[in-house]
């Protein structure tokens, strides 16, 4: 069956990638992160030495220590008028001892919010803006983590490109090199041949590189993709709502010759628009439901990239649980799900945007909202579980100067956490009040 079955779901006011206020649509999107080089063991990470990143002055950031052996600290706060980019909502990926990311707006061009920055950043805090997306045909909005292939980075607009889809562009493949020369590799076409909207980080399978689109599609409700390093594109599997899933929002990872992913919607009846699915899909296009979520104790919406344990998969959901907030669940490549965690509304955090990192024998990710500091419902956390599913907040944000709102999962560099929030820093003048983003790193 390929309609989408409605029924009774709690969704949440905030969703990634939208902007209040200032754009009329609201989008959903997922986050960004990076795997592992293929072929890495994929085993729980053993102790390593720890390398707290340096200041470039004392007022560049604020540490706040949650134990005595942790700290944290900004690296950079967006400013410069947005120009230099605004709301970071992806994941950072290292190159050589330099992190690289995207910004979602900022810039310049698409109606004064900016269409998107690619930006770097040092460890130290050294930070430059590498291209500022133009909308046409470039592309807008980079929604996704950048990847390294032969130290050239690749990514994905979610918006912008030649083809239009409702009125804007529907997205962009691209590539760029590490002195700022960027190239679009592919436009999305949309409609029942294409894919549309990709928000999901890429992957590289033995030099083809894979990914998602939460629309387009044989049925609208998105679709598996790969590209080739020419932009010769292929669209493998086409979502159809009921019962395989809708809208993948996050990436792909790659295990024992098989790409496994999530679909935010689609799958049973049980939520409106459906709690969302956990899949596999060979390279030749054959898919399989793994588990569809039921909401409830079970989770629902799950929006960013699982993670692979010593052939275990872990990940997390946006709502569900025992009390609707979200949950951190392992998955078995055959089926079998466990809810390892299910966070409540107040100070341990809660809506669990990114995924999870694994080290030295502990799970870390953040959540959007919740922790001890800033008003209403808290500006986010960084939390630690165990396998077992003992959780502790080792952070919170408090809403200005550290950040506010992380949607991204956090990377492991040299024992150190890094990460975006796409919210509190500094004001940049482009959004009035509004602070935009901040670029961070956590030592455990």
């Amino acid at each position: 069956m390929r309609d989408m079955k409605v029924s009774k779901m709690k969704r949440s006011a905030f969703s990634r990638y939208t902007l209040g206020s200032y754009v009329a649509a609201a989008m959903l999107a997922g986050c960004g992160g990076s795997q592992p080089p293929i072929g890495a063991p994929g085993a729980m990470l053993q102790a390593a030495a720890i390398k707290k990143p340096a200041s470039v002055a004392a007022a560049a950031f604020i540490v706040h220590r949650v134990a005595p052996a942790s700290s944290y600290e900004v690296l950079d706060r967006f400013d410069n008028g947005g120009k230099d980019g605004a709301l970071p909502q992806a994941s950072l990926v290292d190159l050589n001892g330099v992190l690289y990311g995207t910004a979602y707006l900022g810039g310049s061009g698409c109606d004064g919010y900016g269409c998107g920055t690619i930006f770097s950043v040092t460890t130290k805090g050294t930070s430059r803006v590498l291209y500022r997306f133009t909308g046409e045909p470039d592309g807008e909005r980079p929604a996704a983590a950048l990847i390294n292939m032969k130290d050239k980075l690749y990514g994905t607009t979610l918006a912008g490109g030649v083809h239009l889809c409702g009125g804007g562009g529907c997205g962009t493949v691209f590539s760029v090199t590490t002195a700022g020369t960027e190239k679009v590799l592919y436009s999305f076409g949309g409609g029942p041949s294409d894919g549309a909207t990709p928000t999901g980080n890429l992957i590289n399978v033995n030099g083809i590189l894979y990914g998602t689109t939460q629309g387009g599609g044989a049925y609208g409700h998105g679709t598996v993709f790969s590209i080739t390093t020419t932009g010769a594109e292929r669209v493998l599997y086409s979502f159809g709502g009921s019962p395989d899933g809708a809208t993948p929002e996050a990436g792909l990872i790659y295990v024992n010759g098989a790409l496994y992913g999530t679909t935010e919607g689609g799958g049973g009846s049980e939520c409106d628009l459906g709690c969302g699915t956990i899949f596999r899909v060979e390279t030749t296009g054959k898919e399989k439901v793994l588990h569809s979520l039921v909401g409830g104790s079970d989770g629902e919406s799950p929006r960013c990239n699982l993670l692979n344990v010593q052939g275990t998969l872990y990940g997390t959901t946006f709502g569900g649980g025992a009390s609707g907030y979200g949950t951190v669940f392992s998955l078995t490549t055959t089926g079998k799900e466990t809810v390892l965690y299910s966070f409540s509304q107040g100070a341990e955090g809660y809506e669990p945007s990114g995924g999870l990192v694994n080290l030295k024998k502990h799970l870390y990710g953040t959540t959007a909202y919740g922790g001890l500091k800033c008003h209403g419902g808290g500006c986010g956390t960084i939390f630690s579980i165990t396998g077992t599913g003992a959780e502790k907040v080792v952070y919170s944000f408090d809403g200005r100067t550290s950040g506010a709102h992380p949607l991204a999962s956090v990377i492991e560099v040299k024992g150190a956490l890094y990460g975006t929030t796409d919210r509190g820093g500094l004001r940049c003048g482009l959004y009035s009040a509004r602070r935009c983003g901040t670029v961070f790193a956590f030592t455990p």
